[in-house]
């Protein structure tokens, strides 16, 4: 079957969250396939990736932007079955990756057409569908708002998450002088090295405030990306340097308390947080322009790709989630269709 007389059926399979809790609460269900309005493409979608506002969402903790499908899932990659009356720069049949409000977890969806990207030359859809919301997220807050540079130094919270992987890429290939991680395990301490961590930190077992001390040599380290939150933001006021930035992501451990700010007034610190999810459509379209500029061609060199560490198929959502509850993993996981290629 050609991709131009591909029939959209009108119900598709997709992953509910019937009540908040955990992984069992994601459940299959029937739902209609949504019609792409006149600024949007539809999607079939071959793979969505899992991530932490998803557990967030399952949870109860996040609920989606108004409007936003109701499914979890904000990355996908897969083949353009449809477009609105508006789009011009993707055709059916073209296979492409997108950044979605939610309805990842499903066989189709629709996404905003300048929130979606042809994949780079060299990725499998599985990575593709690994890449738009992390990439983005790190991009976002590492280089736009954090401007880390080459010859700057930065700790990487949660080095073995998929925001963890990334950043460590993209600070190696942007020359970050070095790079310091924490993990969980010893062999996520060897996965990170290997990926390009300078030094990768077990919080199990050592304090990273006292080795991103003497890693650096008392100075400190100049950009935090943080995903945990809890006491690790007053941690982080003592391991970053002089005029510091630190970047909050995500609140895994819940908010700072008993926060003492001065070293954040002696140290000239700056404490920035954001969410990708909420942007609006054309924020997001500037994030993807300089990835596509900057980032697109370090894939397509096979210099950087996502990290994908385990995939599931879509019905299994809830193993998928069981596994990045356990934190045993290092990089993305990721839900397949089983959907073949059309055309």
């Amino acid at each position: 079957m050609s991709a131009s007389t591909y029939r959209v059926p009108s119900s598709m399979t997709a992953i509910e969250i019937k009540q908040p809790g955990g992984p069992e609460v994601l459940v299959p269900t029937t739902r209609p396939v949504p019609t792409p309005a006149a600024d949007q493409v539809l999607i079939r979608i071959h793979a969505a990736a899992v991530n932490g506002p998803d557990v967030f969402q399952r949870k109860g903790l996040y609920d989606p932007p108004p409007g936003a499908s109701d499914i979890p899932g904000l990355e996908v990659a897969g083949q353009v079955v449809a477009v609105g009356a508006d789009v011009s720069q993707f055709q059916i049949g073209e296979l492409v990756c997108a950044l979605i409000p939610g309805g990842g977890y499903a066989e189709y969806a629709v996404a905003h057409a300048d929130n979606v990207m042809h994949i780079p030359k060299g990725l499998t859809l599985v990575e593709a569908g690994a890449m738009p919301e992390t990439f983005m997220t790190v991009w976002l807050n590492l280089f736009q708002r954090g401007k880390l540079v080459a010859g700057e130094s930065v700790l990487i919270h949660g080095g073995a998450s998929g925001i963890g992987t990334t950043a460590t890429m993209l600070a190696k290939a942007f020359g970050a002088a070095k790079i310091i991680t924490t993990v969980g395990s010893q062999a996520h301490r060897e996965a990170s090295l290997a990926l390009g961590a300078d030094l990768a930190i077990n919080y199990r077992e050592e304090d990273f405030v006292a080795e991103t001390k003497r890693s650096t040599d008392g100075r400190g380290v100049d950009v935090i990306l943080d995903i945990i939150a809890g006491d690790y933001v007053a941690r982080n006021y003592d391991a970053a340097a002089m005029d510091g930035r630190i970047l909050q992501v995500g609140v895994i451990m819940g908010p700072a308390k008993d926060l003492n700010l001065v070293p954040m007034l002696t140290k000239r610190l700056t404490h920035m947080g954001s969410t990708l999810r909420s942007r609006t459509s054309a924020d997001k379209a500037t994030i993807i322009n300089e990835l596509e500029r900057q980032v697109w061609p370090l894939i397509e060199s096979g210099q950087i790709k996502p990290v994908v560490y385990k995939t599931f198929a879509l019905a299994d959502a809830r193993g998928a989630h069981e596994l990045i509850d356990s934190g045993t993993h290092f990089g993305k996981i990721v839900l397949t269709t089983g959907a073949e290629l059309i055309g």
